[in-house]
């Protein structure tokens, strides 16, 4: 089909979200995804991209899907330059040989991806979940200092680091980052990265949902400088679990500090939750003001959802501990919509309202018809049916 891309005919496990693919191609280079999207330009052919497929139940089905774009043969590391602590690596590079890598220079991109076991560089930008520590360090797109990305009619691009040519008037990296694959193919990413700290503690305590509420605020702008405040409720009957992590000099009197403000008991272990995702059949992300955290906590405990995330952020995510009707979880992201911006990442079916309303979406609108005026890109992936 693509001279010199290896193609392969699709089977049912390629499926996605149950739309079948009709062929799988496998590029190992950027030549090569740009390749791809050329032949799919002139057949009118709608391409999935997929790293590590960790998160392609995330969202509604595509609208349609002929080629999924498999990036698994994008995996090297192409630059590590330690002594400026930068890093840049091919799409389908997994997040766990990445920091892998990293460790044995003493460095790491401080990133806590949740599924890191298959997930990879360009999915993590795709999708743009933070982790726990993005209270610090910032989430992807804060990390990301230069991206290649092939458009849909097969040109490549480069923004940021290393430039060789650009979009003008965008920032690839920040439209890119969080897309879902509806504008076009991360082929390579350039990143920012952080000395690995010396040492590491963790606070940990049980508290009822209005104390970690009330406890967050002070956490968060403690003198302590905190890597992370992150909670963790599987639901009412259950108490709410703070954990907060300090990172580097005198590690062990900061959290010390930090025990002495919210109770608990200060450990080297990491908490067995920290930081994952144990379920995401139904997973719902709430985003909301700091400010607001008791009141969500409350529409929280009405839903029948399990909770884990930064509270001090106003970023946590829901889980499903039980299998839940449609209309019932409909409900439920309704009461929590009156509190938070909240986002349906993945429950089955397509009947739910998975965005609600979203003030850019005209924006957004405008973004997909100039990158990818002909709808080829994950059609319907995203916000609005993008």
């Amino acid at each position: 089909m693509i001279e010199g891309v290896t193609v392969r005919q699709a089977g049912e496990d390629d499926a996605v979200l149950g739309v079948p693919p009709r062929w799988v191609a496998l590029p190992e280079t950027v030549e090569e995804i740009a390749a791809v999207l050329r032949a799919c330009a002139e057949r009118d052919l709608a391409v999935v991209p997929v790293g590590g497929g960790t998160k392609l139940h995330w969202g509604p089905p595509p609208e349609r899907c002929d080629v999924l774009l498999d990036l698994c043969c994008m995996n090297e590391i192409l630059e590590h330059a330690a002594g400026d602590l930068v890093v840049r690596a091919q799409a389908g590079v997994t997040m766990d040989a990445l920091a892998g890598t990293l460790a044995d220079k003493g460095q790491e991109l401080a990133l806590d991806v949740p599924f890191s076991e298959g997930t990879t560089v360009g999915g993590t930008l795709a999708t743009a979940l933070p982790g726990p520590r993005a209270f610090r360090y910032g989430a992807a797109r804060d990390l990301l200092i230069g991206i290649t990305v092939v458009l849909p009619d097969g040109t490549i691009a480069r923004s940021g680091g290393k430039v060789v040519k650009n979009v003008a008037g965008y920032d690839l990296g920040k439209l890119f980052t969080g897309s879902y694959g509806t504008l076009g193919v991360i082929a390579e990413a350039t990143f920012r990265l952080h000395p690995l700290p010396a040492d590491r503690r963790w606070v940990v305590a049980e508290l009822d949902p209005a104390e970690a509420a009330r406890l967050t605020a002070a956490l968060a702008a403690s003198q302590a400088e905190p890597s992370a405040v992150e909670a963790d409720w599987p639901g009412p009957e259950s108490p709410l679990t703070l954990a907060v992590l300090v990172e580097g000099a005198a590690a062990e009197a900061r959290a010390e500090a930090l025990r002495e403000l919210a109770g608990g008991a200060v450990t080297w272990e990491r908490p067995s939750w920290w930081g994952l995702i144990d379920n995401d059949e139904v997973l719902v992300e709430a985003r909301f003001l700091p400010e607001d955290t008791a009141a969500v906590l409350d529409a929280v405990a009405t839903t029948g959802l399990a909770l884990r995330g930064s509270l001090a952020s106003g970023r946590v995510l829901l889980a499903a501990w039980r299998e839940m009707a449609g209309d019932e979880l409909a409900a439920a992201v309704a009461r929590l919509r009156e509190r938070a911006r909240v986002s349906v990442l993945a429950a089955p079916g397509n009947g739910l309202d998975r965005w609600g309303q979203v003030s850019g979406l005209p924006l957004m609108r405008r973004v997909k018809e100039r990158f990818d005026p002909g709808r080829r890109m994950s059609p319907g992936r995203f916000v609005g049916g993008i």
